[in-house]
This record gives C-alpha cells, sequence and structure tokens, in this order.
C-alpha cells in the first residue's frame, strides 16, 4: 500500500451473490460508489427501515468462526471476505447494500468479490487515507496465539501468517507473508478458502449448520489432503488466514504501514489487533495536532 496515497472508491455498481454458509438463505450483495471520508456503509436493504451500519470495530459482534457487524436492526454476518477485498483493493469508501443477514460464502474466498470490484473500476478522490506508521516492534496476545507488529524498511505494508495446529490435526505447518498490493491482493491471497478439518465439518453439520454446504464449496480436509477437492495454494489455508487478518483489520479504517504477523491468531485476536492499531492512531493523530506542519488527520466519527 501507498502511504501517500488517497482515498479510492469504485467507479460504478456491482453486485454478487450466493448463499449463506450458516443460514443458507440466497444473499445478494450490492456494491456503490460512495462519498470520500465516508468509509465503508453497509445497508441491510431488505428491512423497511434500511438501518446502516458502519463497517467499523466498535460495532463488531463477537462470535466464534466469523466477524459480524450490528448496530441496532442492521445485523451482518460473515463481513470478514468482504472487508478483505475492499482493504486488498485499496477501496475506502463504498455503499454496501445486503438483502439479508448473512453475506453469501461463495467458494470461501473473497475472488467472486474481487472480481467484481476489478470490473467496476476505480476512482481516486480528494482526500487523504488515513494511515499508521509503525515506528516500533510491539505484540499482543499470549505465547501460543500473538500477533507482532514492527517497522517496515521501505515503507511498505506486510502481512505475514504462521499456523501450526496440534498434532491431532491433518493441516501440516506452514506460512505465508507477502508485501500487500491490489495486484498481489488479487493473484496470492483473493482466492484462498475458508477450512476446516474433516472432524470439524461433521460438528458443525451435526448441529444443524451448513448442511446445504458441500465439499467443494469450501476446504474439507482429511488426512490425506482435502475431501473431494484440491489445494490452490501448497500453503492455501496459511494464506486464507492472511485473508481474514487484512479483513478483520480493515475494521480499524486506517492502512498500516509496517510488517503485521501472526502467529496462530483468529478473529478474537484480529479485533484485539484492530483496537490496538485504532488505539494508536488517535494517540499519533493528537500529537499530529500539536505539530504545525504534520497533517495525519483525526478518524472521523462513525
Amino acid at each position: 500500500m501507498n502511504p501517500s496515497r488517497h482515498e479510492h472508491t469504485i467507479a460504478g455498481s456491482c453486485q454478487v451473490t450466493g448463499r449463506g454458509y450458516w443460514t443458507g438463505q440466497a444473499v445478494t450483495v450490492e456494491m456503490h460508489p460512495a462519498a470520500c471520508g465516508s468509509g465503508i456503509r453497509m445497508i441491510r436493504s431488505d428491512l423497511p427501515s434500511q438501518p446502516e451500519c458502519p463497517a467499523n470495530l466498535q460495532y463488531r459482534e463477537a462470535v466464534a468462526m466469523r466477524t459480524n457487524l450490528i448496530k441496532g436492526e442492521a445485523r451482518f454476518q460473515m463481513v470478514e471476505h468482504l472487508m478483505a477485498a475492499l482493504a486488498g483493493m485499496e477501496i475506502d469508501n463504498c455503499i454496501v447494500e445486503v438483502n439479508g443477514e448473512e453475506l453469501p460464502g461463495l467458494d470461501g474466498s473473497s475472488l467472486g468479490y474481487v472480481e467484481q470490484l476489478a470490473t467496476a473500476g476505480l476512482v481516486i478522490q480528494a482526500q487523504a487515507r488515513k494511515h499508521l506508521v509503525i515506528r516500533e516492534r510491539y505484540r499482543i496476545g499470549q505465547p501460543e496465539s500473538w500477533i507482532e507488529f514492527s517497522p517496515s524498511l521501505r515503507g511498505e505494508s506486510c502481512f505475514e501468517y504462521q499456523l501450526s495446529f496440534d498434532d491431532e490435526t491433518p493441516i501440516v505447518p506452514q506460512a505465508f507473508q507477502v508485501e500487500l498490493t491490489p495486484d498481489r491482493f488479487m493473484r496470492e491471497i483473493a482466492s484462498a478458502r475458508t477450512f476446516v478439518t474433516m472432524q470439524q465439518a461433521e460438528e458443525i453439520r451435526a448441529a444443524g449448520v451448513g448442511s446445504h454446504v458441500t465439499n467443494q464449496d469450501l476446504l474439507v480436509i482429511g488426512e490425506d489432503g482435502p475431501i473431494d477437492n484440491h489445494f490452490r495454494f501448497t500453503n492455501e489455508c496459511a494464506r486464507h488466514k492472511t485473508l481474514d487478518l487484512i479483513g478483520d483489520l480493515a475494521l480499524a479504517g486506517v492502512d498500516i504501514v509496517g510488517r503485521v504477523t501472526s502467529f496462530r491468531g483468529g478473529h478474537r485476536l484480529n479485533a484485539e489487533a484492530a483496537a490496538r492499531i485504532s488505539e494508536l492512531f488517535v494517540s499519533e493523530s493528537a500529537h499530529a495536532d500539536s505539530q504545525p506542519n504534520n497533517r495525519i488527520q483525526r478518524p472521523e466519527a462513525a
């Protein structure tokens, strides 16, 4: 990401349709251009009052295995793949209308969103994009699961995920790292899919959830690898965890200039990291206000 870039929106409207993983309900997501400084605005187009929820960390709902947003009647399930697509494509302002509570699972990746956003095109806007420069190394979490931030050498944005489960899982330890740009997001991250072990899939289906989801709709991994499917990358699981990391951190509303490394992190730890980013940005913005030559802007109220 270019730390000195201006904000972007899409040039035209586009849409993605599919079924939710958890509810199984058909849903359409329509994405429209938005004014600079407005951020990502989620709208429930199926409800009479069409309630809105900013895609902001303060509206995150703590749930397992996904990232949800809620503001009154405006409820949205599993937004991380959409948020990753918008962040990876450097789209800062967008109106997202959804005619259901759960966003479509598609093939378990962000590829469907990215393809439509790329078709819609990009518009450069007048306002400078908010960014946080990581100036020192720090870590959150515990020894068994953590996220670390550190300065980058050339002012780039780098993301890394280190995946390591216990000895009983068929998913082998693996890692992935990338200097984030729209092109590399499209080529190396967007198509990485959600994954579960065969045991996890059986437990989820036994609970009466996701019974419509087949082994072709996401990666179900057995002792010999994907069942009725195949890996798109040898480290596809680590790439998808990187995708989730990017999507969850996007709720902080600022670009990160530095290196982000996650070791066995998930949605809960990602949310803690996003909160830390937001705190640091507010702190730097307050300091910048006292320095006449510093132009870092305060974050806008939701």
